[in-house]
């Protein structure tokens, strides 16, 4: 296995990726069949954890017939690597980023928008909610895969090597990696920044050799992935809460017996709340690093300005897109009653 995870390491980047999956996992008499899961995070991520108890779970419930195989660190290739191989069945599941799943999903887009949520418990409201979020996440099976469960990836935040960043106007001239998403070029663009999409696999090098000022995510790639070691400050603008989202192969998951799909739903709410349990102890250790091992300081700015800027796309995504209002509205009646504390 391990021999495998090394050679798809190299490979991926040659699409050659389907074949060499096609040869690895269970060998000699082992006739189980494979589930391979992909995601883009490190070994001691909340995710991979979360994952790995999804493994356990299966393999508990059904192991004489599936063998659960979770790939980290982008071991399958980038993110919209693993959505692509998940569309066509060479892996099973992965991990991809709302943000990536716009561009396969109309729907998506209204995740994506900055500010769209008030608070953190509005956020985890909405997202709990059925009426919310299934019509988005059934919106892909066209494409081939749905989603199955959400992951908590906190807030999102501007990180950079040297500028601080306290008003909108702190922004201007700056290169700052987005994620691929139409969404998120276009709020960086309101904020005056300089948009920059590219693999989250690839922002580390790109700070380190300053093609970049920035970035933008949670707490966490400071220190899972090492971003502190070259951004030195961490802005709290609060410009985005957006879900992981574990999406699956529709072929695969319309396949499963009844009786078996309903053990990988209860396999997926455990994803869920274990990531989440995993999230918030994470998310604190990380802080804690940054500030004290990494050196990076943490500023609080007046988030109000941030808001404004950006406040305008949310009216043209809803004239664009009239059909996610009544969504929309939704997440407004949570925002009302767990409104941000700042307030």
């Amino acid at each position: 296995m391990k021999q495998c995870r090394r050679v798809l390491a190299v490979l991926v980047s040659t699409g050659l990726v389907a074949a060499v999956l096609s040869g690895c996992g269970a060998g000699g008499g082992d006739k189980r069949q494979i589930i391979r899961i992909g995601h883009n995070q490190a070994t001691d991520h909340p995710t991979n954890i979360a994952l790995m108890a999804f493994e356990e779970y299966i393999e508990e419930k059904l192991g004489d017939k599936y063998n659960v195989e979770v790939y980290p660190s982008e071991l399958l290739g980038s993110q919209t690597d693993m959505v692509q191989l998940t569309q066509t069945g060479a892996i099973d599941f992965c991990v991809a980023s709302n943000s990536i799943l716009e561009t396969f999903s109309q729907n998506y887009t209204l995740f994506n928008l900055p500010y769209l949520f008030a608070s953190a418990e509005a956020y985890h409201k909405s997202m709990d909610d059925p009426e919310i979020v299934e019509p988005i996440f059934e919106s892909t099976k066209q494409a081939g895969f749905e989603a199955v469960t959400w992951i908590d990836a906190g807030t999102r935040n501007f990180y950079t090597v040297s500028t601080q960043i306290e008003a909108p106007a702190d922004l201007k001239g700056l290169k700052i990696r987005v994620q691929q998403s139409p969404t998120n070029v276009e709020m960086m663009s309101l904020l005056g920044g300089s948009a920059t999409p590219m693999g989250f696999g690839d922002v580390y090098t790109a700070l380190q050799s300053k093609v970049i000022d920035g970035a933008e995510n949670n707490e966490m790639a400071l220190t899972s992935n090492g971003h502190g070691d070259v951004c030195k400050y961490y802005s709290y603008d609060m410009h985005q809460m957006i879900p992981d989202i574990l999406i699956g192969n529709c072929a695969f998951l319309d396949e499963l017996p009844e009786e078996e799909r309903e053990i990988f739903e209860e396999g997926f709410l455990l994803v869920n709340s274990v990531e989440r349990e995993e999230w918030v102890k994470a998310v604190e250790a990380a802080k804690d690093k940054a500030q004290n091992e990494q050196g990076v300081t943490f500023l609080y700015p007046d988030t109000k300005p941030f808001q404004e800027i950006c406040e305008p796309m949310h009216a043209d995504m809803l004239a664009k897109y009239p059909d996610l209002s009544p969504i929309y509205d939704k997440i407004q009646e949570y925002n009302a009653e767990y409104p941000s504390e700042a307030e």
